[in-house]
């Protein structure tokens, strides 16, 4: 059993129901398991654990199902990739040429976007605390949209943009006071959320950003939390949302656009979410008649069921009646069980422990830290020291989470298609952790 606010108190799914259920992986009666047809192991042999694999093709059919949801709802919608999801420049290249653009919440992000070839024309910048710096920058590259959180960032824009004879175009990201039901640490919409301007104000405020000086009003954007499972926290949102564009209309404001933001969420305990055409049917019922253009930041939905992260076992420690699987991959590389008491699966990556008899193991990392548990209670084989598993659904909001805590060096990362495979991130080298450090002469 694992409880937490991600997933009920219900029987975990064993490695062969989550197998079923994932299209992209397979087992091979010599090979054991592979993604989109690559041998796991053979990548665990070359480029050592743990190592962050993401299959390429996953994301474009992914991509491909929410457009096409998006298009069938007739709706005059884009795609902008959220960024902080996954920023690795392969993932960002592969979404941009399938025509997706980015949305962005720094600006490292909004140059690594840029350094994937996605045109600034394709890029929207979200984020509640943008620095003047950042600001200068993305009106420098003459991205298609800023979303201002506060009066206080709209005024500050306003004086760059002014000073730097630009015109930003901008939204004005609304909290629409809305709980998405999600754990609290990714939820964004309610009031006590530091996200958003408040929506009793927003027309007014709205209205202010029309006369200011280098700034050009837009539409609206909200955006209500992360792996939302129901459709009605988006319903109640953009309900919300689509009134205050007819009430700015009536006020004589100019409202073209609406960010409808992302969060949908993915079902990493085959747990039931929404589909895509489920959304697109919430949006184009909330905005389908009011003639303006739609923005969807999804993130966690395009790249989080594509993601493994392998790793191999150090040793299985026995106490009592309970089975410890220690893995050389920690909460340093996969930091949403500590801070979320995320599920994520864990299926065996060899042929012979895809076959063998299941029993109850807590997976936990090297770490020193209690928090650095995967898994407890979960029904896996006799795993030996060496032996490989693969954490899954690990395609979002893993290796961007990263650190070198306990000095360990960042994961090798590698990407699949069609049964090949190749490398997109080495394995940090231990030294250059400390490679940039000085000691001030005093303590020499």
């Amino acid at each position: 059993m694992n409880a937490s606010h991600d997933q009920p108190d219900t029987p975990d799914p064993t490695p062969d129901a989550l197998l079923a259920a994932r299209p992209h992986l397979a087992r091979h009666a010599l090979d054991g398991l592979l993604l989109e047809g690559v041998p796991l192991a053979a990548i665990a042999r070359d480029l050592g654990t743990p190592t962050w694999v993401y299959g390429a093709g996953t994301i474009r059919a992914r991509y491909r199902a929410l457009a096409a949801a998006l298009a069938a709802a007739r709706l005059p919608a884009h795609v902008h990739f959220a960024v902080k999801a996954n920023d690795r420049l392969a993932v960002l290249r592969l979404l941009g040429s399938a025509g997706a653009g980015a949305d962005v919440v720094s600006g490292g992000e909004l140059l690594r976007a840029r350094a994937a070839g996605i045109p600034p024309a394709r890029i929207v910048f979200s984020g509640v605390g943008k620095t003047a710096e950042e600001l200068r920058l993305a009106l420098s590259q003459g991205i298609a949209q800023i979303n201002v959180e506060s009066a206080e960032e709209l005024a500050m824009l306003s004086v760059i943009a002014a000073g730097m004879g630009r015109v930003a175009p901008v939204a004005l990201r609304v909290n629409p006071d809305v709980d998405a039901g999600t754990h609290a640490k990714i939820s964004t919409g309610r009031a006590r959320d530091k996200f958003g301007i408040p929506y009793a104000g927003a027309a007014a405020l709205y209205a202010h950003a029309a006369g200011l000086p280098g700034i050009a009003p837009v539409g609206l954007a909200l955006h209500i939390g992360s792996q939302i499972r129901s459709l009605a926290p988006f319903r109640a949102a953009y309900g919300r949302i689509a009134a205050l564009v007819r009430d700015l209309r009536a006020a004589g404001q100019a409202v073209r656009l609406v960010d409808c933001g992302g969060g949908l969420g993915i079902p990493y305990r085959d747990e039931p979410v929404p589909s895509p055409e489920g959304l697109a049917a919430v949006i184009a019922e909330a905005f389908g008649g009011l003639d303006v253009g739609v923005l969807l930041e999804p993130g966690r939905w395009l790249v989080g069921p594509a993601g493994v992260l392998l790793a191999a076992v150090i040793l299985v420690k026995r106490d009592g009646g309970s089975r410890f699987v220690v893995l050389d991959a920690a909460m340093n590389d996969l930091a949403r069980p500590a801070i979320y008491d995320a599920w994520h699966g864990i299926v065996p990556v060899g042929a012979a422990d895809l076959a063998a008899p299941l029993s109850p193991a807590d997976v936990v990392g090297p770490v020193c830290e209690s928090s650095d548990t995967f898994a407890r209670d979960r029904l896996l084989p006799p795993l030996a020291p060496g032996a490989l598993v693969a954490i899954l659904e690990a395609g979002a909001y893993g290796s961007v989470m990263s650190s070198t805590y306990n000095a360990r060096p960042l994961a090798a990362e590698a990407l699949v298609e069609d049964g090949r495979w190749a490398p997109i991130r080495p394995r940090q080298e231990l030294a250059a952790q400390w490679r940039d450090e000085t000691v001030p002469n005093w303590l020499e």
